[in-house]
């Protein structure tokens, strides 16, 4: 089996090369917005690349076929795992085969809750599965050459131990559980970090992670490892979500009580994953409950929710339905004294089940809503507004065939992200983002190699009106088609390596010859101690555009590539967002309850096209092009025992961006620009701890951050048209701010407390929850951003007391 998947993956990988190096280097990407007529050549380079991609794709088939026949002589036996009480999927699921010959097979379940173990020798086989909290399900199968026995299994709630044949994999959660750049984190883990209220949310875990920074407690913008908010790949069960954070950021799309797991990829991220440059945040959410109805409603001063599930055919379909609604323009305002003109929510809805005994589809629905004022104008009129809506809706096939052990995923999206800025009913400026997704992995299954391997198509529209700001031009409207292949076989060499090679190729729009991404994750475990690495080459044809001069400014606007004529041949030849990712990790378990990690990383970012350096104090998405380095070390530490859990992690990180502008020269001398960008925070420090009183369960987070660059102002002047002997107060005159070098200034350091304590109370039909919080505990006064044009200082929330409860029915 190995021997076969590895012909199979050297052969794509020197069809791609060869393909590759036989085509003209200086004929690559041409937009489709371009009207001039299409040339032979560019015809020719349509027609060679939608050939690569049926050729990758007919030889992977060819593949299927050679090792399928290799294979006739075995069989397998898969299916899913489910809690006999609810009919959710369970994950890590320890499934053991035994022949009464000695052959010993085992396997753990998907996030799907779904185990294939393949390559059976005939014979008879005894069947364990195991999982911590359930009772051991034991069964007796027979298998026959070439048969694929389909077992469904149903545990139910008790005690086990594992079976001592365990299956190493980097889903396992954890805080200081991090294998090459990937965390998985569990909606238990979110549960802990103090909140404002009891709807726990994704995003207050991904603010305590190192590595990750938020630019303050408004504007819903996170940057990993050095990356921007849009080279950020978010996903909820395979739909892109393009901006999934709240306005106030405390919230995001992905409340607790609707996950089921979140992969999170500060990098070194595998070929399954495409399209951004920087991390991949992967949202699966759980499926309702097929058994009975359940309900659920929150209510604090800063969001009311509600969340309802059920069957609709007992045993095989369900639903699971929730909504949320901001209340802090109304409640939270009064409570902390302080006008807080935000407004946000979401939807969310999911309706899931089995078809046939061997296959899942599901079907998922998202829709956000965000609208606030970060700052005041400029002039100091009333504050602009920003308006942002999600929505995405998809559809999921998860199956086995019958005539093979190979799982299947199948996806079709479409999301959606409408931006504005300014009045409602006449917005200063606009963008708006769709994108179409198909999407089809599969994973072969053999006794020492799997091999992951998929296709996808994303149609992608982009609309703007800029109001003259986009290189001069007030409206601007393009499309671009971007198709990707990939395969990434996994070995498994003795118990303790895995390699996993990953080889991907994309095209976007007719470019002659696709962009190669080759890449590598390696994972060694010897008892307590585990070696990490991986390392990558990843693309991005989509840009957002943001002003980051502005830590208020959390407009955003979507191209593909810079628009002016002398760009163009840039565009031709390749010239879109790249990134090299390089990681190396290592953990140890040195006592019972502890566990250490520590994991240096380093990004080499290129063709990177960022807002140009300007004296007007106003946003701007003229384009200069600029590179990027970002080197740092994340370095954790988790604390279990009987009572107690905490966790302790520290960043530290160095990000420097190079741009090249021609104006630099009148302003400082020099065409080339080398600063710090105003994300780069070097050091992170963020402590938690959650222990029992009684029946008091109390929370503790407490959070640290150096100071984040801005760009100091050392004078003011104007400028004015004078055709004609007038008074100089008469003229009207643009201002402009004479800048000191970029980012030269550091503001105040960062720290923030915050505390919760809740307690629950049973009965028969329902469970109640009550909460009180302090958030920013010891009334921190951490800047959010200083106005350099007035030299205005705005401040983060202060302190912030709330009480919330929680209704479970049951």
């Amino acid at each position: 089996m190995a021997i076969c998947w590895a012909r199979f993956y050297f052969s794509t990988v020197t069809l791609s090369a060869s393909a590759n190096s036989s085509l003209p280097s200086t004929q690559h990407f041409y937009p489709l917005s371009d009207t001039r007529p299409i040339t032979v050549l560019e015809a020719r380079a349509f027609i060679t690349s939608s050939t690569l991609a049926t050729f990758t794709i007919g030889l992977f088939a060819l593949a299927l076929v050679f090792c399928y026949e290799s294979r006739a002589q075995t069989g397998s036996v898969s299916g899913f795992v489910a809690d006999v009480e609810t009919g959710e999927p369970l994950e890590l699921v320890n499934i053991v085969l035994r022949s009464g010959s000695g052959t010993l097979r085992a396997a753990v379940t998907s996030r799907d809750g779904l185990y294939v173990i393949s390559a059976l020798p005939p014979s008879r086989y005894f069947l364990k599965a195991s999982h911590i909290g359930f009772a051991v399900y034991a069964a007796t199968v027979e298998v026959g050459p070439g048969e694929n026995i389909s077992l469904n299994i149903s545990l139910e709630p008790g005690d086990a131990s594992l079976d001592e044949v365990l299956i190493e994999s980097e889903r396992i959660g954890g805080a200081a559980n991090v294998t090459a750049g990937q965390q998985t984190v569990r909606p238990a883990d979110i549960e802990l970090v103090p909140a404002p209220d009891l709807s726990a949310d994704l995003v207050g875990l991904l603010t305590s992670l190192p590595g990750v920074v938020a630019l303050g407690d408004r504007g819903g913008q996170l940057f990993v490892r050095g990356g921007e908010p849009t080279q950020n790949l978010v996903q909820v069960d395979g739909m892109m979500v393009y901006q999934p954070f709240h306005i106030v950021g405390f919230y995001s799309a992905f409340p607790s009580d609707l996950l089921s797991r979140t992969d999170i990829y500060a990098g070194g991220f595998g070929s399954r994953f495409g399209e951004r440059i920087s991390s991949v945040i992967d949202v699966t959410t759980r499926s309702g409950n097929n058994r009975r109805f359940s309900a659920s409603a929150t209510l604090s001063p800063f969001i009311s929710g509600i969340r309802i599930e059920g069957p609709i055919a007992r045993n095989r379909w369900s639903f699971l339905a929730s909504g949320r609604e901001s209340l802090v323009d109304g409640v939270a305002s009064r409570v902390i004294g302080r006008d807080l003109l935000f407004s946000f929510g979401d939807v969310f809805a999911k309706v899931g089940g089995s078809v046939g005994a061997s296959g899942k589809l599901s079907a998922t629905i998202l829709r956000t809503h965000d609208r606030g004022t970060i700052a005041e104008d400029r002039s100091g009129a009333a504050p602009e507004e920003v308006r942002w809506t999600n929505f995405a809706a998809g559809m999921r096939l998860v199956a086995v065939p019958s005539i093979t052990p190979v799982m299947i995923d199948i996806r079709i999206s479409y999301s959606e992200l409408p931006t504005e800025l300014g009045p409602v009913d006449n917005p200063t400026r606009s963008s708006r983002i769709r994108n179409l997704h198909i999407g089809a992995d599969a994973t072969f299954f053999g006794e020492s190699t799997d091999v992951d391997a998929g296709a996808s198509v994303r149609l992608i529209s982009l609309e703007s009106d800029l109001g003259g700001l986009f290189q001069n031009i007030s409206t601007d409207s393009d499309t671009l088609e971007h198709v990707a292949v990939y395969v990434e076989p996994e070995f498994r060499i003795g118990r303790r390596l895995r390699l996993r090679t990953g080889f991907r190729a994309q095209f976007f729009d007719i470019r002659f010859a696709p962009f190669l991404e080759p890449r590598v994750r390696l994972t060694w475990a010897g008892g307590t101690h585990r070696l990490s690495a991986a390392a990558g080459i990843y693309h991005q044809a989509i840009i957002g555009l943001s002003d980051r001069r502005d830590a208020a400014s959390v407009f955003t606007a979507w191209t593909t590539s810079p628009r002016q004529e002398s760009d163009v041949e840039d565009v031709r030849a390749g010239r879109v967002p790249k990134a090299f990712h390089a990681l190396l990790g290592y953990s140890a378990s040195p006592v019972a309850g502890m566990e250490i990690s520590v994991e240096g990383y380093y990004k080499r970012l290129t063709n990177l096209f960022i807002s140009e350096w300007t004296a007007f104090p106003q946003f701007t998405t003229r384009l200069q092009p600029a590179t990027g380095r970002s080197v740092g070390a994340d370095l954790r530490a988790e604390f279990r025992t009987k009572g107690f859990y905490g966790y302790v992690t520290y960043g530290l990180s160095s990000t420097r961006y190079e741009a090249e502008q021609a104006s630099l020269i009148v302003w400082y001398g020099t065409e080339t620009l080398r600063f710090r960008p105003p994300h780069d925070r070097r050091h992170q420090v963020n402590a938690l701890g959650s222990t029992s009183l009684g029946a008091l369960k109390v929370s503790a987070r407490w959070e640290f951050g150096s100071g984040l660059p801005f760009s100091q102002a050392i004078g003011f002047d104007g400028f004015a048209v004078v055709d004609d002997i007038v008074s100089a107060d008469l003229l009207p005159a643009s201002r402009r701010v004479i800048y000191e070098r970029p980012f030269r200034g550091v503001l105040p350091a960062y720290h923030r407390l915050d505390l919760s304590v809740h307690r629950t109370f049973e009965t028969r039909r329902a469970d109640f929850t009550v909460q009180a919080s302090l958030i920013n505990l010891y009334d921190r006064r951490n800047i959010f951003y200083l106005d350099v044009f007035t030299l205005r200082r705005v401040d983060q929330l202060p302190i912030i007391p709330s009480v919330g409860v929680k209704i479970d029915i049951k």
